[in-house]
């Protein structure tokens, strides 16, 4: 039987952000957690770091679904798998807020930010999440025992939670790209008989949704990494707790891509774009060092201008391309 009051946790999380962006985009502004938005003509200074406030309502979300499921269900199972999720993500909010409060040109350095998101996924480490067995091609099954929970699991958090943020500065790209992926993965967790964490993931996904509402070209607050790093974090940690990891790879390919044109520019090319009295915009490098440099340069190749809005709906319609391509490439895994 559907339990339906279980949208509630969802419901929470979606107004808990929408409510509470107003106030911090304001409060942000007087506090001078500002930063300037690249893609315009005038450069307005927006609003930062709203990616505190998605995880605001992500967690209450969680947490509601947990009140419900111990009061209402009777039901304790899987506590422990969800409360080192939670931590999991707000360890690594906190690493990115603060990665954010010291401005994204100083930071933290990156082999600092490296090692605490390695802490970060202690508490997974810690509960020996997912199967250590694995199947490889013409090796068959391998059981890597402590190998998997002591290096593949921060392996793959560090991955993800890192280069999610390589794919950034276009109003709405991060949030859309989060919504985008994080539903896939819902309804993969969900078919795959992982309702819970169906339920959990969606929680994101409605908080992104919430705030790319303010985040939609003009943007009014920006997500900073406190957002990008979330996101990341929880492809790879939902990936991981449901037991369909080549899968989340695969809707993952985009940042895959951005990760190698990044390292091509010696992970010192930014993915913004010079933008004309018009609107219009234009390459800054001679070379290909973003998915948002290729969108680039293919409408410009074209009758079409490229904008901001243009450079966003392809990246977004490739996103869309290849989590259909995963539904068909492992439907049997899914639906199997």
């Amino acid at each position: 039987m559907i339990n339906y009051f279980l949208i509630i946790p969802i419901l929470a999380s979606f107004m808990v952000t929408l409510l509470s962006l107003p106030n911090w985009i304001r409060r942000a502004k007087n506090a001078g957690l500002t930063g300037r938005d690249i893609q315009k003509i005038k450069k307005e200074e927006v609003a930062e770091s709203g990616g505190v406030m998605v995880i605001a309502g992500f967690a209450l979300g969680v947490l509601s679904y947990v009140a419900l499921k111990t009061f209402v269900l009777k039901d304790t199972e899987g506590l422990i798998e969800i409360f080192a999720l939670l931590t999991t993500i707000i360890l690594i909010s906190y690493i990115a807020f603060t990665d954010d409060i010291l401005g994204w040109k100083i930071g933290l350095k990156k082999s600092t930010r490296l090692a605490l998101v390695v802490l970060a996924s202690v508490p997974l480490m810690a509960i020996n999440a997912g199967e250590s067995l694995i199947s490889l091609p013409f090796l068959g099954e391998i059981n890597l025992g402590v190998i998997y929970p002591l290096i593949l699991i921060p392996l793959g958090i560090v991955g993800a939670t890192t280069t999610y943020n390589f794919l950034a500065g276009y109003n709405g790209l991060e949030a859309g790209q989060g919504i985008l992926i994080l539903s896939a993965v819902s309804a993969v967790a969900f078919f795959t008989g992982h309702a819970w964490l169906s339920i959990i993931v969606l929680c994101m996904v409605v908080s992104l949704i919430a705030f790319l509402i303010y985040n939609m070209n003009p943007a009014k607050v920006f997500p900073g990494d406190s957002l990008t790093y979330s996101v990341g974090g929880l492809i790879a940690v939902a990936a991981i707790l449901g037991n369909f990891e080549k899968i989340a790879v695969f809707f993952f390919i985009p940042y895959i891509i951005e990760t190698g044109l990044k390292f091509r520019g010696n992970l010192n090319k930014e993915s913004f774009s010079k933008v004309d009295k018009n609107g219009n915009l234009s390459l800054m490098y001679e070379k290909i060092y973003s998915l948002t440099h290729l969108s680039v340069y293919l409408w410009n190749m074209t009758r079409y201008k490229a904008t901001e809005n243009k450079v966003i709906f392809s990246i977004w319609i490739f996103q869309i391309i290849l989590i259909i391509l995963g539904f068909i490439i492992f439907r049997n895994g899914i639906f199997g």
